[in-house]
């Protein structure tokens, strides 16, 4: 029976975040956070106050369909050299610095345009923001990856999560308040300067180290069969089939040769572990309009008890990973996650309650605060460092996939059954993660113990 490894002390644990990688998740964190609403609730918003019609606004949601398909340009991001800038910056910060020039322009032409004149413009520039986001968001979990041991994982997406509700907060409040200010277009100039938050990051901060992509390349096994097998074929060709197999094929066959059977059920978990948050989220605003809240109240309650707790969750979430490591805090964190919904069961039957309000969003926005720290840590360590961000692509989109789908039929359940059933079958659709949860912390081949640290 294997013995106990020592826990990290307090002390050392809140050391981390002090620690340069750390800190510097705090602002890619916002510059990853800033984006996400100016191409959803403020540019509807703005779409809505100039005039435009109520069905074309609803077309912009797909929008959101980029970031939920951004491993299929992920490769590219992990593998493609960019001209001059790569050479320059390295393989990460180049790609965070040509995202951040793309979300950039977007925003600068969303701001040059009158809406209602120039529709099919407006949805040009801000695909252009939110295909510059996604692929900023690929680059930045390769960075973090690949920037520091597993072992501050979760303090790093801490920070991130903290930074990244701070870029929200400014496209979305703060946006708000400079085109009530101004202007819609003073607004959207004013975010897309703060995109500099992003740009100075990347340039003070140096590129992780990681073996070059012929290095890599030569130590693939199926590359050096294709290249073997292509004898004679035009060089270029070659070089294009060693590319791709390296890029697209690889990532995958490594997953699978590294957990072998275990690697579905690993992905049965990515894709059940914020299933039940996910899926009741559609109708977590309905069931607060419907119980008789205002929107005054409603927004100063998620805005003030909601950020405050999902800072406080995530961290939380990565001290306690940081001391404990993430097994144990993996099974706290899909218990927490999943158990909290009861708590908007408890709403729907009491009503109009002010204090079960606060209550609901409190827990929820502290489990998910926690519940993302040690779930983006444990993704993190299951990703290979030789195709970071190809493979934490494919976790992430799956992990958000089965959630959004099922999101879509919550007002058919609540039609039929009523909130309350709603909430408790959702509560119902996290148990598999829970016992997934379980299974994966005994075994120290998917979650390592952490290594014993001086007090």
């Amino acid at each position: 029976m294997p013995t106990p490894t020592p826990h990290r002390s307090w002390r050392s644990a809140l050391a981390i975040y002090l620690k340069a990688p750390v800190i510097t998740m705090l602002f890619l964190g916002f510059s990853a956070g800033l984006p996400f609403l100016l191409v959803f609730s403020t540019l509807s918003a703005w779409l809505r106050s100039d005039g435009v019609e109520v069905a074309a606004i609803g077309f912009f949601s797909w929008i959101g369909i980029l970031y939920s398909i951004k491993f299929f340009w992920a490769p590219v991001v992990d593998r493609l050299a960019l001209p001059l800038l790569t050479r320059a910056l390295g393989q990460r910060r180049s790609w965070m610095l040509l995202a951040q020039a793309m979300i950039a322009a977007g925003l600068v032409g969303l701001a040059s345009l009158d809406p209602v004149d120039n529709l099919p413009m407006v949805a040009m520039f801000a695909l252009l923001v939110a295909f510059g986001s996604a692929t900023q968001d690929i680059a930045i979990d390769a960075f973090r990856i690949e920037s520091a041991p597993e072992d501050i994982q979760a303090a790093m997406a801490s920070t991130y999560i903290i930074g990244y509700r701070g870029g929200l907060l400014a496209a979305g409040a703060g946006a708000l308040y400079v085109a009530a200010w101004l202007s819609w277009e003073a607004a959207y100039l004013t975010m897309a300067c703060l995109v500099g938050v992003g740009v100075v990051t990347v340039l003070l901060r140096p590129e992780p180290e990681r073996l070059s992509l012929d290095t890599q390349l030569i130590h693939e096994p199926r590359v050096r069969a294709f290249v073997r097998a292509s004898r004679g074929q035009p060089k270029p060709l070659r070089r294009l089939g060693a590319w791709l197999i390296g890029a697209v094929v690889c990532p995958f066959t490594d997953f699978l040769t590294r957990y072998r059977f275990k690697a579905l059920w690993l992905l049965v978990f990515v894709a059940v572990f914020r299933i039940s948050d996910l899926a009741m989220a559609s109708m977590a605003n309905p069931l607060y309009i419907d119980m008789g809240f205002t929107l005054a109240t409603i927004a100063n309650v998620t805005n003030i008890f909601g950020i405050a707790m999902s800072i406080s969750g995530g961290i939380l979430g990565g001290l306690l990973v940081a001391r404990y490591g993430i097994g144990p805090i993996l099974v706290i964190g899909a218990a927490a996650a999943t158990l909290t919904n009861l708590l908007f069961a408890a709403l729907a039957v009491a009503g109009q309650s002010l204090p079960f309000l606060v209550m609901a969003i409190v827990g929820d926005n502290l489990a998910n605060g926690l519940a993302s720290a040690v779930f983006i840590a444990f993704l993190s360590s299951l990703t290979s460092r030789a195709y970071t961000a190809t493979q934490y692509a494919l976790f992430s989109s799956l992990m958000t996939l089965p959630g959004k789908f099922l999101s879509g039929f919550g007002g058919l359940v609540v039609a039929a059954e009523g909130y309350a059933t709603f909430f408790v079958i959702a509560t119902a659709l996290g148990l598999p993660a829970i016992a997934l949860a379980i299974w994966i912390s005994r075994d120290q081949e998917l979650v390592p113990r952490p290594e014993p640290r001086p007090a």
